[in-house]
C-alpha cells in the first residue's frame, strides 16, 4: 500500500534502531519524510532501507558533535527543503551504579549526550526552518526523570533536565514552535535490555497493563504530539509508563 506524502519533514535521532527507529516508522507510515541520525553507519543504512529510502535518509555521526548537528540538519533541507519536526531521541547512559562514586567525566558524557546535544538540535532546526515556518519539538525523556532513579542516577538527572529543557524551549519558542517531551518506562529496546533481561516476565508484573513498552508506543505518542490533534499542547511532558506510576506508594 502507497501512503501518500504529508508535505511534512522530521529529524529524528538515534534513530537506528529502538525508540527512535520505532518513531521514524510512525511518521514515515502517516506520509512524512524523515532524516534519521545513528552512531553506527551500517546500521543507519540498514535502517533506512527498512523504512523505505525513497522517504528517508541518514546521516551518520555522534549525536553531541556540532559538525554532525549541523549536517544533519543541513542534509534534511538539502534533501527535502524543509524540517518541520524535530525529535530528539539520541541518549546514552554508560554507567549503572551509585552517584557517591560516579566519574565525573562520564557525568559530563551523560549531560553531553543526552541534554546538551538535544538543546544544539533545536537551535539548529530553529534557525534553519522553524522560526519562520512553525512545526514542533518532541524531546524523549524518561520517568527516570520524574523521580529518584537507584544505580541509574546520571541518566535520571539528565532527564530531569530534558524535562526543564523542554519548559525552557517551549516558552521561548512559541507561538511559532510547539516543544513537548515523552517520559517513558521501560520499552523493550536494546538500550534497556539490561532492565528486563532474562526477567521479562517478572518485570512486566510491576505495571498495571501487565506488559512493557515497544518503540511502537513511544511512535504513536511522537506522531500524536506532531500532529494538528495536539495545536494547542506545548510545554508539557506526556508519562507514557504502562502505569506503573500508580503504584507509587503502594506497599
Amino acid at each position: 500500500m502507497t501512503v501518500e506524502l504529508s508535505g511534512k519533514v522530521a529529524l529524528v535521532t538515534g534513530a537506528s534502531r529502538g525508540i527512535g527507529y520505532g518513531v521514524a516508522e510512525a511518521l514515515v507510515a502517516r506520509g512524512d519524510r524523515v532524516c534519521i541520525t545513528g552512531r553506527n553507519e551500517e546500521a543507519l543504512k540498514e535502517a533506512v532501507e527498512q523504512l523505505g529510502a525513497d522517504r528517508v535518509i541518514g546521516v551518520a555521526g555522534k549525536a553531541h558533535d556540532l559538525a554532525h548537528q549541523a549536517a544533519a540538519v543541513e542534509r534534511t533541507m538539502d534533501a527535502f527543503g524543509r524540517v518541520d519536526f524535530l525529535v530528539n531521541n539520541a541518549g546514552t547512559n554508560p554507567v549503572f551504579g551509585p552517584i557517591a562514586d560516579l566519574d565525573l567525566e562520564v557525568a559530563r558524557k551523560v549531560f553531553e549526550t543526552n541534554v546538551v546535544s538535544a538543546l544544539g538540535f533545536a537551535q539548529k532546526t530553529w534557525h534553519a526552518w522553524q522560526k519562520d515556518n512553525g512545526g514542533a519539538i518532541v524531546n524523549i525523556s524518561s520517568v527516570a526523570g520524574l523521580s529518584a532513579s537507584p544505580f541509574i542516577g546520571a541518566y535520571g538527572i539528565s532527564k530531569a533536565a530534558m524535562i526543564n529543557l523542554t519548559q525552557q524551549l517551549a516558552h521561548e519558542f512559541a507561538p511559532r514552535v510547539r516543544v513537548n517531551a515523552i517520559a517513558p518506562a521501560v520499552v523493550k529496546t536494546k538500550f534497556a535490555q539490561a532492565l528486563y533481561e532474562g526477567r521479562e516476565e517478572e518485570a512486566a508484573a510491576a505495571y498495571p497493563l501487565a506488559r512493557l513498552g515497544v518503540p511502537s508506543d513511544i511512535g504513536g505518542t511522537a506522531a500524536f504530539l506532531t500532529s494538528e490533534q495536539s495545536d494547542w499542547i506545548t510545554g508539557q511532558t506526556l508519562v507514557v509508563d504502562g502505569g506503573i506510576f500508580l503504584n507509587a506508594g503502594v506497599a
